[in-house]
């Protein structure tokens, strides 16, 4: 009879990410400690796209990137992968994933088989670990809500649900107003 071995000294967070980042793929996130697809589909990439353009000028200004890059929530079980994040330049350089507070801004943007996801556990996953601007672009609702000021109990400012077709105002570091029109 042969003796299997045991592995006590397994931190089965970092084996999770790590199987996540090397086995699973480039577009897969955890989340509550689910492996999950992040799959975005054309209308979600659109979307992340105009909010993009948008932000060009600006982003430019400052020396920031946006992308879709990874984010790790060291001490839980999440790792995302958003749907446009906005870092500083330097950053976004990094090789491996960053931490929302490491962000200026952190997009999602809703699907069918997502949207709970990004209104419940993200929001609140993203407050606890500081990223200190949460854009939720709701599809299913036709919405857009910005959260800000992140704390440990969730984000303490909330400005909508905007009906799609309502400008959103980004605070400083952006100070600019975002055309949701053709969400």
């Amino acid at each position: 009879m042969s003796v299997l071995p045991t592995y006590t000294d397994v931190d089965p967070e970092k084996a999770l990410k790590y199987a996540i980042q090397h086995i699973a793929g480039d577009r897969a996130e955890v989340i509550e400690g689910v492996i999950t697809p992040a799959s975005p589909g054309w209308a979600d990439e659109n979307v992340a796209d105009l909010i993009r353009e948008q932000l060009g000028s600006r982003m430019r200004e400052q020396g920031w990137r946006a992308g879709s890059g990874n984010l790790d929530l060291p001490g839980s079980e999440n790792f995302y992968i958003p749907d446009l994040a906005v870092v500083p330049a330097e950053l976004a350089k990094t090789e491996g994933a960053l931490l929302p507070d490491q962000t200026l801004l952190v997009v999602e943007v809703t699907s069918p088989s997502n949207a709970d996801t990004d209104r419940t556990a993200k929001r609140k996953r993203y407050a606890q670990y500081g990223a200190p601007l949460y854009l939720l672009v709701d599809r299913q609702e036709d919405t857009c809500t910005l959260f800000s000021e992140p704390g440990q109990l969730g984000y303490t400012h909330i400005q909508g649900p905007y009906p799609f077709g309502t400008p959103v105002q980004l605070p400083e570091p952006f100070a600019l107003t975002i055309d949701t029109s053709g969400f």
